[in-house]
């Protein structure tokens, strides 16, 4: 795993407005460092496609010529082939506003993404010693790359011997990538330099210096950037009904405290049952089970991802199709359900809680809002052991509620049901039995019910002893629910 320097751009000056040429190509990261002076002290804008990594001023003072705070911003974009120059500005027409920037290209081996995270510090004492520890705390580790921006008030000046510390980390070679004067407005010089991690760990806020030709104040920050480890993956466990286990991992390694774990129908995002917002401070890896998926179409899993710096990350898990030869009703929070074939659903009737009252022969209604739609579903089962399965999810039915499904889904079907009563109808000379359940569409159960990710009937099934359990499962409890307990 291997993040590397690519290419360096021409820096773009101006007293309001740049266009930095773009260096790069498809799935290398560009980084746009600015450095920017404005007496209202504004963040440039966000080029159109760019992501808006940190900006932070410092130096203290009065802005004015080689003097006063100074600006550094990063922005990035995962570079995907074409793309244009971007653009960034501060207001225009302010005495002795100042804007310059360039691009970076970086590379990775390994990874499923980009993580960045930034710390900013200044230096308000005027010499040539220049050195800001930054406000942020950020995790470090081997092979993570750190991205170095200063910005100094002077106009007529220069770096050497740029670095960065953190206690308990080793960093390799630090090169210098940029120095250059900007003489626009106030004036400013900038630099930027590069350095990877060669061993240790910490959480700490590194230390910046430089050594500068002449004294000045100004900021400076870095932008650690780490090849992501997180990603979510979906599979699907060959039991009926159909459930797919869906698992974000590699948390601990990009920093994440938060997960919430979505399932992607077209455009359509709906969080997996009891998967949102959940901590997983520390935690490796987030699994859960989606026992609600619709059949017969093609859709994948989302994981937004927080991190301890606030940014969110989504990956995405590639497609996923469950397929059944039924309708199917089921009770996803005990893992259970049947067969069936909708014989019959004619009408959906909503009642309206409303009365009339006859004021001088005009008829007034009032009335409250109308209801959920009530309807008499009929289904049947072809097989005893199918008709005893309905039996059971009627009977122990979580709540009261079940889930019916089409085989393939379709709109104004697939839904939850509150179940008011059934009537079973048996053919005495076949295993054939039709179902009038008397219903009420409903919501889903409760977030907090998280779904089985396997029943008693599954271990039963492939277990004779609590000691066959324990010989094939010699890990942990995550062994378990990760398991395929199909045929």
């Amino acid at each position: 795993m291997t993040i590397s320097f690519g290419t360096t751009g021409a820096q773009a000056t101006h007293t309001d407005t740049i266009t930095p040429v773009l260096v790069g190509s498809a799935g290398q990261l560009a980084v746009l460092q600015v450095i920017s002076g404005h007496p209202n002290d504004n963040i440039p804008s966000t080029p159109s496609g760019w992501i808006r990594a940190g900006s932070t001023s410092g130096g203290g003072g009065t802005f004015g010529a080689s003097a006063g705070p100074r600006r550094l911003t990063w922005f990035v974009r995962v570079l995907t082939g074409g793309d244009g120059n971007p653009t960034t500005a501060i207001p225009s027409g302010s005495a002795g506003s100042l804007i310059a920037g360039r691009i970076v290209s970086l590379s990775r081996t390994a990874g499923t993404g980009w993580r960045w995270a930034t710390s900013f510090g200044d230096d308000q004492t005027s010499n040539t010693t220049f050195s800001a520890t930054g406000t942020t705390a950020l995790t470090w580790k081997a092979g993570d790359f750190a991205l170095i921006g200063y910005g100094v008030a002077s106009n007529a000046d220069s770096y050497t011997a740029e670095a960065i510390a953190v206690s308990g980390v080793s960093f390799g070679t630090v090169t210098e990538r940029a120095d250059a004067v900007v003489t626009a407005g106030n004036g400013t010089t900038t630099a930027m330099a590069t350095a990877t991690v060669s061993s240790g760990t910490a959480t700490l806020a590194p230390t910046i210096t430089a050594t500068l030709a002449s004294a000045s104040i100004g900021i400076a920050g870095v932008l650690r950037l780490r090849e992501a480890s997180s990603d979510v993956n979906a599979s699907a466990q060959s039991v009926f009904p159909p459930r797919n286990l869906v698992s974000a991992t590699g948390l601990t390694g990009d920093d994440i405290v938060t997960a919430t774990l979505y399932r992607q129908v077209g455009t359509t995002l709906t969080a997996v049952r009891a998967a949102s917002g959940i901590d997983v401070t520390g935690q490796s890896a987030l699994l859960r089970v989606d026992a609600e998926q619709p059949f017969g179409v093609s859709l994948n899993y989302a994981a937004v991802l927080t991190d301890m710096y606030g940014q969110q990350w989504t990956v995405y898990s590639g497609p996923i199709t469950s397929m059944v030869t039924s309708d199917v009703i089921s009770d996803a929070i005990r893992g259970v359900g049947a067969p069936v074939f909708i014989e019959s659903w004619d009408d959906k009737k909503r009642t309206r809680d409303a009365t009339t009252f006859n004021i001088n022969g005009r008829i007034v209604v009032q009335g409250k809002k109308r209801g959920s739609a009530q309807a008499t579903v009929t289904v049947s089962t072809d097989t005893d052991d199918d008709g005893d399965a309905l039996q059971d999810v009627l009977d122990n039915a979580t709540e009261g509620t079940i889930l019916i499904r089409k085989q393939v889904t379709l709109s104004g079907v697939d839904n939850w049901l509150a179940l008011l009563d059934d009537d079973e109808k048996r053919n005495w000379q076949t295993p054939y039995r039709s179902w009038d359940l008397n219903t009420v569409e409903t919501q889903a159960w409760p977030d907090v019910l998280e779904a089985a990710g396997f029943t008693l009937a599954d271990i039963a099934n492939n277990f004779s002893t609590l000691q066959d359990i324990a010989n094939a499962f010699p890990g942990t409890l995550l062994d378990i629910a990760q398991y395929d307990f199909g045929p």
